[in-house]
């Protein structure tokens, strides 16, 4: 018999092994080393997962919940590295390292030349380690280490190319978003703590209740609600890491950082552990109705009017990287309308064709001599037929066309949210809605501009334009089959209840023709084909007859010039203060120039002392013997 404790163990250990070998002794193994140690490692973690993935889905074993190792005991806490799987953990770890591996592989295309390649193995094995830990936790000790870990990574991997001023601006923006998240997550865990006592998450669930009746006075003489206070802190952490407004702001600027990144972390892993955080958490959540009201209307807010700013931005990536924010956001209405498991399901569905466009994305990039503005681009199909092809898969996925993966997902989450109940439940519809024809428009007029009209381009790329190379296209390919038939798992996995409510897949495909998603989502392409390649001089028109508009989200709704002008500009002012106050006057002037003055003063003056005359010291010497006897005979 299989011991699945081993196997557990060695999932995350694996990829941990190959960013070891890759990171520490890069020199000694060469380029091809460092990526077949990290490949093997990733595909073992792949491998095993896919096991434990047909253990708790398919075999029915029961929920594993055990401590590994204990760290430390204090006051009665247990501070403990553990795992707990079942289904939600089983699927996270399939996800994380199916979408890894197949990013492995396409690095060695995409980073072939860089004289970075050992390290950029190390970074995207150890995130991978990172993640696993994170989704495997049992405690929230273990799942705050993670938290971090794939947070000190992904800082790595946006700042990978260091030379250049607006990677190093990218990754310390991100870094610092990220902190305002984090302090908020780490106040949450705080108060689950000292309610409940404990970190383990089926003692916290269990204890749950020493919440829901208590109140604590943030603000004094106002009472607040401790199991909401808990949620929305817990959930400020989901805000930062999942990229929802305000906090969002940190992720496009994240592109800066090489392509595979982009897929990986910030599309398919990394962005989507605040979901499957507050997924963990439901126990909690579900004692809140005002928690999950927050979230559901932070949600909407973030996938309608991020998607809007994708519709202005000329930036393959940026795109992609808005509509990210968009989909993110209807994960996170999910989570407030209750709809945990629509929520994973589109977590699912969402990793593998969002991580497929990114990595189109970057196929085009390698094309192009890394050109990335599609103004410049046009008529790639014949060119690039293969990524041509996975383009439209991934497009026709994350738009929700009747059939393919991100149908099925979008559409529940649609339903849910039109049945629920919480409070701004119906603000949240609407944003949803409309998002779905704002999504299509996006993604179809960078699909046209890319791959359809006329071609844009210099002579010079024209004349060498060709598709890339099978390590490239290889990965694309097996990322576009989930992007198409995931659907199959839908009877047996997270939708199964809106599977069966709608008696299979073929009718909820039918379903979906009653309702206005499939006709917004039609209407959508269609107007980027009409305004795109059919009169493209309509699309300049309307910039300039909506020139209002189109500077707001052409500016981003301000968000990084209200930031700069109220939090960077009044951190650097205060700064500036405490460095004048503390470090220059107190510090610098009071006890390290102070102290030296002060000896020096008092130096001068008993140096006068030695005078080098014989009587004065006999003087001296005779006092002091009087004043000592006096002392001894006085007391």
């Amino acid at each position: 018999m299989v011991d699945m404790e081993s196997i557990y163990l060695a999932i995350p250990l694996s990829s941990l092994a190959g960013a070891v070998i890759a990171g520490f002794f890069g020199k000694q193994i060469g380029r091809g080393g460092a990526h077949w140690v990290t490949i093997m490692g990733v595909g073992i973690s792949f491998l095993l997962s896919l096991v434990v993935l047909k253990d708790v889905a398919f075999d029915g074993a029961a929920v594993y919940n055990q401590s590994v190792y204990t760290w430390m005991v204090s006051d009665g806490i247990r501070f403990e590295v553990g795992f707990l799987i079942d289904g939600l953990t089983a699927l996270m770890m399939s996800v994380v390292t199916g979408v890894s591996l197949a990013v492995h592989v396409y690095t060695i295309g995409y980073m072939h030349d860089d004289d970075g390649y050992q390290r950029f193995f190390s970074y995207i094995s150890l995130f991978t380690f990172s993640m696993l830990m994170l989704v495997m936790s049992n405690n929230f000790l273990q799942l705050f280490f993670g938290w971090e870990a794939v947070g000190l990574v992904s800082y790595l991997l946006i700042g990978f190319w260091f030379k250049r001023e607006t990677a190093i601006y990218a990754n310390m923006k991100a870094f610092l978003v990220n902190r305002v998240g984090d302090f908020g997550f780490l106040l949450g865990i705080a108060v689950v703590l000292m309610f409940t006592g404990s970190l383990d998450y089926y003692e916290v669930f269990d204890r749950a209740d020493a919440m829901l009746d208590a109140t604590m006075q943030v603000i004094p003489g106002v009472d607040w609600s401790v199991i909401t206070l808990a949620c929305i802190l817990l959930f400020v952490g989901a805000m930062g890491k999942s990229a929802q407004v305000p906090l969002h702001v940190w992720l496009p600027d994240s592109m800066e950082g090489p392509t595979p990144i982009s897929a990986l972390i910030h599309a398919a892993t990394m962005v989507t552990a605040g979901i499957f955080m507050v997924a963990r958490m439901s126990p909690l959540f579900e004692l809140s109705t005002t928690a999950l009201s927050v979230v559901i209307v932070i949600g909407a807010t973030t996938a309608f009017f991020m998607g809007l700013v994708g519709i202005v931005q000329n930036d393959i990536k940026r795109v992609v990287a808005y509509s990210t924010l968009s989909q993110l956001g209807y994960m996170t209405v999910a989570l407030g309308a209750s709809a945990y498991s629509a929520a994973i399901f589109h977590l699912m569905t969402h990793a593998f064709f969002k991580a497929l466009l990114f990595l189109a994305a970057g196929s085009v990039i390698i094309a192009m001599h890394h050109e990335q503005d599609i103004r410049k681009m046009g008529g790639l199909k014949k060119y690039m037929p293969i990524t041509y092809w996975v383009s439209l898969i991934g497009s026709l996925a994350l738009i929700g066309f009747p059939g393919f993966s991100g149908y099925f997902s979008k559409d529940a989450i649609l339903i849910a949210t039109q049945n629920a109940d919480i409070p701004g439940a119906g603000y949240a519809y609407l944003c949803v809605l409309l998002g779905v024809f704002v999504t299509a428009f996006y993604s179809f007029r960078m699909f046209f501009l890319v791959f359809h009209g006329s071609e844009r381009m210099d002579k010079h790329t024209r004349e060498h334009l060709h598709e890339t190379p099978w390590v490239v296209t290889a990965p694309l390919i097996a990322l576009a089959i989930p992007s198409v038939i995931i659907l199959v798992f839908e009877d047996h996995g997270a939708m199964a209840a809106v599977g069966a409510a709608f008696h299979g897949s073929f009718n909820f495909v039918l379903h979906g023709f009653a309702g206005p998603a499939v006709y917004l989502a039609a209407a959508g392409v269609v107007a980027a084909w009409y305004l795109y390649l059919k009169k493209p001089e309509m699309a300049a028109q309307f910039k300039q007859k909506l020139a209002l508009p189109y500077r707001i989200l052409d500016n981003k709704y301000y968000f990084d010039r209200f930031n700069e002008i109220v939090f960077a500009a009044t951190a650097r002012g205060v700064g500036q203060v405490l460095w004048r106050l503390g470090d220059a006057l107190m510090i610098d002037g009071l006890v390290v120039n102070g102290s030296a003055r002060l000896v020096g003063w008092v130096s001068g003056v008993v140096r006068h002392v030695q005078t080098g005359y014989l009587n004065h010291y006999a003087f001296a010497m005779i006092s002091g013997l009087i004043l000592l006897l006096g002392w001894v005979v006085l007391g």
